[in-house]
């Protein structure tokens, strides 16, 4: 994490459970100061958390970031968020079965059972669709109709990203991000510098074959970002070791990746009235089938925006992964 700009705003404690000689678990606990300033909150969060199935351990390592964070006046521990919203977050509760996409959680089972333990309960659950591509994703007529109505009525235009200029992209994104997730439940805007480490990081897997820009009138009132599923080369790496050769590997075939995660979606806030992401889930099912992608998992959706989540169902898509937050209050 050195370097991340997330840490000039927050901070972290990091601990390790042993047994003997036998490392058992670890966990972060963070103090995040802007989540705190923009939600009038005192909430501490804890991250990074693996363990074997050890209850006993489980309990010392959350005692452990639990007492760090009470020492800073925080009132409550919420997590799994590896550091922060912006980031990897959630535990996975639901959907074992299918392989873990680029940069989404992957836990066994029994982790539920220790945080739950530990004395965690729910406070929200995270979503992730499998979009198929091509002629398996049935679009009902009556979606399509909408959306190019929507279209030809708003004279809304997409276009690719353009990576030539993409920290320029970057920004336009970085400002619509904010307000169109302004009031999302957990949401903390990331500052410029954070933002643009994040999209820099996805410069090498974004895919601006299947991203896209809205406009109208040449202003940007949404956008999509999907990256490739670098996951899917992992498995001819079967050593786990990346440097220097197997980097090398994976950066000359990722281009040939077809399958990707829809990382974020964006509406200005003024638009989100007008009946838009129908429009944009087919827009972006389109450009699947014009470059022949396999599909994306779109992750993570929170379960009660049924602003997204109607019209993915909408298009016959159910949920086929879950991710679980919990929180805790922590006693003075």
């Amino acid at each position: 994490m050195r370097g991340n700009p997330f840490y000039s705003d927050a901070e972290r404690a990091l601990y390790v459970a042993r047994r003997g000689k036998q490392t058992v678990g670890r966990i972060a606990a963070v103090e995040n100061r802007r989540h705190n300033r923009y939600h009038k909150d005192r909430l501490g969060f804890f991250g990074f958390f693996e363990c074997l199935e050890d209850q006993e351990a489980a309990t010392e390592l959350f005692a452990s970031a639990e007492h760090w964070l009470k020492v800073r006046g925080l009132k409550a521990s919420r997590g799994p968020i590896s550091p922060s919203m912006n980031h990897e977050c959630g535990l996975l509760v639901n959907g074992f079965g299918a392989p873990p996409v680029i940069m989404t959680p992957w836990n066994p089972p029994y982790y539920a059972d220790l945080i739950q333990g530990a004395g965690y309960a729910k406070v929200q659950d995270l979503l992730g669709y499998y979009i198929p591509a091509g002629n398996k994703l049935a679009v009902p007529d009556r979606v399509r109709h909408l959306a190019e109505r929507t279209r030809r009525r708003l004279g809304i235009t997409f276009r690719r990203l353009d990576a030539r200029t993409l920290k320029q992209e970057a920004r336009k994104i970085h400002e619509l991000y904010k307000d169109a997730w302004d009031g999302n439940w957990g949401f903390v805007p990331p500052s410029w510098n954070e933002f643009w480490h994040i999209t820099n990081d996805l410069k090498a897997i974004l895919a601006v074959d299947f991203s896209f820009v809205a406009e109208i009138d040449d202003e940007v009132i949404g956008f999509m970002l999907i990256v490739r599923d670098l996951n899917r080369l992992l498995p001819a790496i079967p050593s786990g070791r990346l440097w220097p050769w197997n980097a090398v590997k994976l950066l000359f075939n990722v281009q040939k990746i077809l399958s990707g995660r829809v990382v974020l979606l964006g509406l200005k806030t003024r638009h989100r009235h007008r009946g838009l992401f129908p429009l944009f889930a087919y827009e972006a099912a389109r450009r699947a089938l014009e470059v022949q992608a396999e599909g994306a998992e779109a992750s993570w959706v929170l379960e009660d925006n049924d602003s997204i989540v109607a019209p993915l169902e909408a298009m016959g898509l159910q949920p086929y992964k879950r991710w679980r937050l919990y929180e805790k209050e922590l006693s003075t």
